[in-house]
Parts: C-alpha cells; structure tokens; sequence
C-alpha cells in the first residue's frame, strides 16, 4: 500500500467528516497534546517530546488497510511506514511547533524517536522527538502547538499535560489552552480554509501554550 502524506490523510478524513457535518465546519481533526521538555546539562531546553493522540475518525481512516494478519490489532511494525511518512510529512508545517525564547525564535531539527501506537480501540497515539537546534535562554521559553490552516485542533491533555525531564530546580511549566472559536470564524466558507498555507497565521489564534519558567 502506498501511503498517503499526513495531510493528504488528514483531508481524507475529513472528507468523512463532510459527508455527516456542515461544509464549513472547522476544525476537522481533533488531537489530544501531551508534551515533555527536556533539559541538557546547561539548563536549557534541548529538545521536545510529543505525544499526539488522534480523534478515533481520522485513525479509523489512517488506518485502513495497514492490519496486515487480520487479528483486529495494530502492532507498532504495522504502523511504522505510516508513521515515518507522517513525520516527514510534517515538516512542511514546521510541526506544528512554534517555540520562543528570549524573544528570538527557537529553531527545530529533523524529529527522532518516533513511531505510532495504536490501543485496544487503534486510536492512534504518534509519538516524537524534536531537537531544539537554537539555543534557548536559561529558565524562559514558550511553545504554541497549532496548525496555521486550523485544519487541526490541537489541545493539551487535561491531566498531565507536560512534564519536565532533568529540569534544574524551581523550574515549571503553565499549559494555556486555546482560544475559542469565534462566530465570526465558524462562520468563514470552505474556500477560505483551502486557500490557507503553511505560512497563514490564522491558526495562531487557537494555538495551546506551553510557558516554562524557572527561578
């Protein structure tokens, strides 16, 4: 099977959603955000963990085909060519990771570590590393997950939404939510979400934060 890019899948599911929802109804996607920071020896950050869990229509959709002996089950070797196009698909959008620090921009490398896991209902959970290839100021950095098309809702877990990973002490991190919708956005046509880029900032304002502070 050849897979489709993440956001060909991504249309493709929502291509499902269409059929039982309005047309111009966004988000299509909804996904589930816990995220660990991780800390070199000089106190700063040197890389993100992400861990992303799909709403259970585009898995289904994800998924087709890739359960390859029959036995209803999706085995991390199942899923790793889907996971690899996925990642390298996410470039393209930076991975929906917008960090700050110092007020300059945090730049990140090509992910690491990463594969997808379905559970016993094979909702999808991908998991991946991010270098951080800048260097960010000691104790202050700010990371927004968001897609800038909106075509994804990304929110924060409620319950253990980040973690701190060899963090110096007195160190904390604040998730913020985002934003909700406005009438005026639920009600923008079908045809001005296809028109947004990678490069569209509309997105933004439904970004989830993550606020690191250390004293």
């Amino acid at each position: 099977m050849t897979f489709a890019p993440f956001r060909t899948a991504l249309a493709g599911a929502a291509a499902l959603l269409l059929a039982t929802a309005a047309a111009n109804a966004h988000p299509h996607v909804w996904v589930t955000v816990k995220s660990e920071l991780v800390f070199s020896a000089d106190g700063t950050v040197e890389a993100i963990r992400h861990r992303w869990t799909f709403d259970e229509m585009f898995s289904a959709f994800a998924t087709q085909g890739l359960d390859g002996d029959k036995d209803g089950k999706l085995t991390k070797e199942e899923l790793a060519e889907l996971a690899q196009t996925n990642v390298e698909s996410l470039k393209e959008f930076g991975y929906f990771s917008v960090g700050k620090s110092g007020g300059k921009d945090v730049t990140f490398g090509e992910p690491k570590d990463y594969w997808l896991e379905a559970d016993k209902d094979n909702v999808l959970t991908l998991h991946f590393t991010l270098p951080v290839t800048s260097k960010p100021a000691k104790g202050e950095m700010t990371v927004d997950v968001f897609d800038p098309t909106w075509f994804v809702d990304f929110s924060f877990a409620k319950e253990e939404p980040v973690a701190l990973a060899n963090a110096p002490t007195g160190c904390t991190a604040e998730v913020k939510g985002s934003q909700e919708p406005s009438v005026a956005s639920n009600n923008l046509s079908e045809s001005f979400f296809n028109n947004l880029t990678a490069s569209s900032q509309f997105g933004s304002q439904f970004a989830s934060r993550v606020t690191l502070r250390c004293k």
